[in-house]
């Protein structure tokens, strides 16, 4: 499947639906404007790069609840290009995994961040704002078009019989509303639900997301990578869940 290409050198800007899935880049750092630079995504076919380990480590420290683990990453992915829409988006894009506590403990560190900067004089980069969705758009069409496509195939099953409000949940609001938010592109979001879910832990999910992850254009040499960073920058426990849930979907994927 061709996913359309959400080009960081250049503003976001809304595909046909209203948002694209997946990101790429000619080179590690593009142009915003004025002064400030946005952190482009990796070019490289086999590994993640700066924006995805600084995507990844920010989820598992918000997943946590590690709140001053969580403020260093945060300055840290500021630092290196992030910016402060981007990171609040993701923050935002983790409560439909961790739940709203997680969430919104998470975004008041970054609140604090930008309120302390603001305090000495020093106005982060807040990066574009999100594109919004065509007037008249329908939330639930949308949501089942991207939840399809990203999964590589209409979600149902026994579980949404059984209770049809996640279903409407998930297609309505995490895969139309929160993936409409188009700073992040579907591969950044992945990174960081793959990086959560191995942080709290959630093994079951992450298999499935590692699959996503792969559909909306992650490499398995690039997963192999990820789950290498959790294991040596997150933790030991962290990266046994990504390396153990990793080697167990890859033996299947490559049958």
């Amino acid at each position: 499947m061709k996913f359309c290409g959400l080009k960081l050198a250049v503003l976001a800007v809304s595909c046909s639906a209203g948002l694209c899935l997946a990101a790429e880049s000619d080179g590690a750092v593009s142009a915003g404007s004025g002064e400030h630079q946005i952190l482009a995504a990796t070019s490289s076919s086999t590994t993640l790069g700066v924006r995805e380990y600084a995507l990844a480590k920010v989820a598992a420290y918000a997943a946590q609840g590690k709140t001053t683990e969580l403020k260093a990453a945060l300055e840290q992915a500021l630092a290196q290009g992030m910016t402060v829409n981007e990171l609040k988006a993701g923050l935002e894009h983790i409560y439909a995994y961790c739940g709203f506590p997680r969430s919104l403990t998470a975004l008041g560190v970054l609140l604090g961040i930008v309120e302390e900067n603001k305090q000495k004089g020093v106005t982060l980069n807040m990066g574009p704002e999100p594109t919004p969705l065509p007037e008249g758009t329908n939330i639930r069409e949308l949501g089942t078009k991207v939840q399809t496509e990203a999964s590589g195939a209409p979600v149902k099953g026994p579980l949404f019989n059984f209770s049809p409000n996640i279903d409407t949940y998930l297609k309505e609001h995490l895969f139309g509303d929160i993936f409409a938010v188009d700073v992040l592109s579907f591969k950044d979001r992945e990174i960081i639900t793959i990086a959560a879910l191995a942080s709290l832990p959630a093994p079951a999910q992450l298999d499935s997301h590692y699959r996503i992850a792969h559909n909306v254009g992650w490499t398995f040499e690039q997963l192999q990578d990820f789950a290498n960073f959790m294991q040596k920058e997150i933790g030991a426990a962290e990266g046994k869940v990504a390396q153990d849930v990793l080697a167990r979907y890859l033996k299947n994927a490559q049958k």
